[in-house]
């Protein structure tokens, strides 16, 4: 009895081993991978830290104040295969993980944040639902040409009178034949004059709410679809935005993205990865408006030093790193989650909102430590501050993410309570 015991005690002891280092070097390897990004992801960073220094900075503020879309640039990313991050190398794409793409957004909204936008639209927005949801044909029409810059496309779901309510979608399609026919207007659609193809969400049945809404493929130009005129907005000026207009638009029968009735589940899918590329967005924002600030802080005088020296600013500078780099640690985590093909809703929520508000607090910050020089277009503060207000209402407002955060957490917590 007793030397049964001991064997059993043994046993158990072993296997608490084996359990233990197994955890210790699963714990080693998602803090290495915490602390610093894998090689293939760093040599991504550089190349793209480069490119967004001596390509898109030299011409940002210009592009900005002309309100002038980055053509050249956008060829450019697209040769770079920063247009298709994540889609596999089988059908033209980069082949990298969505780690790749949130450091490689991060770099590129780092130099202009309205390119940062453009390449979140074609990765997120657009090529993912298409490489998620559509079948082998849709792929070969309206994957593979969008890959490399030759063309981009769009997403158009929110409507001038739904705002956060993504299920109450009055745009409407009905079957006529072997044509779906679309009535309706989409509005606030980035990439709406550029781009030659876009992802739009109707509804076909009224009777079955959220459940009666339904993706279509639209190819632009095409009879019935006439866009509105270009916003002026405060910021993200060098990306057009506009409404998508509607009118007895015929669009084919095998366009129909993923099934009928499938638009909201592809709707909120497609949101939740963007959420990741547009946390790598203001992430990018607020690395630049801490850089400059940095920049200044050690060239402006003031009391006979640089005003570096001065605690004041050396608190603002403090509260911006740390803002920053907790931010940034939730999106690539949110981004590790999406490849290990873990649930991440909760946490891409968690990334845009704090990388969202650690872009309003620092280029706000940025503008306090510059003074006066802040206010002026001479310095990129300025439009790192512009910027970086819509980075908290598209994709999800703050408030949406909060509720979303809040109900995950507690579904959470009942589930592990019952």
């Amino acid at each position: 009895m007793a030397t049964r015991c001991l064997l059993r005690t043994a046993s158990l002891r072993n296997s608490i081993f084996l359990s233990t280092s197994y955890s210790r070097k699963q714990c080693q390897r998602s803090l290495s991978s915490l602390i610093s990004l894998p090689e293939t992801h760093q040599m991504l960073r550089n190349m793209c830290r480069d490119f967004a220094d001596n390509e898109i900075k030299p011409v940002a503020a210009e592009n900005d104040k002309q309100h002038k879309f980055p053509a050249d640039i956008v060829k450019k990313m697209g040769e770079l295969g920063l247009l298709s991050v994540d889609i596999p190398s089988e059908y033209g794409g980069t082949g990298l993980d969505y780690l790749a793409y949130a450091v490689a957004m991060e770099e590129i909204s780092r130099g202009c944040a309205a390119c940062g936008v453009i390449m979140s639209v074609n990765n997120s927005l657009y090529l993912g639902p298409v490489k998620n949801f559509g079948n082998e044909s849709q792929k070969e029409a309206y994957l593979k040409p969008f890959l490399n810059g030759e063309k981009i496309g769009c997403f158009a779901l929110s409507e001038p009178g739904n705002g956060s309510d993504a299920a109450a979608a009055s745009t409407v399609a009905r079957l006529e034949g072997d044509h779906w026919v679309l009535n309706g207007t989409k509005s606030w659609i980035t990439n709406g004059y550029e781009s030659s193809a876009t992802v739009v969400f109707a509804t076909t049945n009224k009777s079955m709410k959220h459940k009666g809404i339904s993706a279509f493929l639209v190819s632009k130009p095409t009879d019935g679809l006439s866009l509105g005129k270009k916003e002026d907005k405060l910021g993200i000026r060098a990306s057009s935005t506009c409404n998508l207009i509607f009118e007895e638009c015929k669009v084919p029968k095998e366009n129909l993205l993923g099934g009928e009735g499938m638009g909201f589940k592809i709707a909120m899918q497609t949101l939740d990865a963007g959420r990741i590329g547009i946390a790598s967005q203001a992430l990018g924002i607020a690395q630049a408006a801490l850089e400059c600030a940095l920049e200044y802080s050690l060239k402006r005088e003031a009391f006979g030093a640089p005003i570096a020296k001065l605690q004041s600013i050396q608190m603002k500078l403090a509260d911006m790193e740390m803002r920053t780099e907790s931010a940034r640690l939730l999106t690539w985590k949110a981004a590790m989650l999406k490849d290990a093909g873990e649930p991440y809703t909760k946490m891409a929520a968690m990334a845009k909102l704090s990388a969202s508000e650690a872009a309003t607090f620092v280029s706000h910050q940025a503008i306090q430590i510059l003074g006066g020089m802040g206010y002026v277009s001479d310095m990129p503060a300025e439009r790192h501050y512009r910027d970086a207000r819509i980075t908290e209402i598209y994709e999800g407002t703050s408030e949406i993410q909060r509720l979303v955060i809040a109900g995950n957490l507690l579904k959470e917590f009942q589930q592990m309570n019952r």
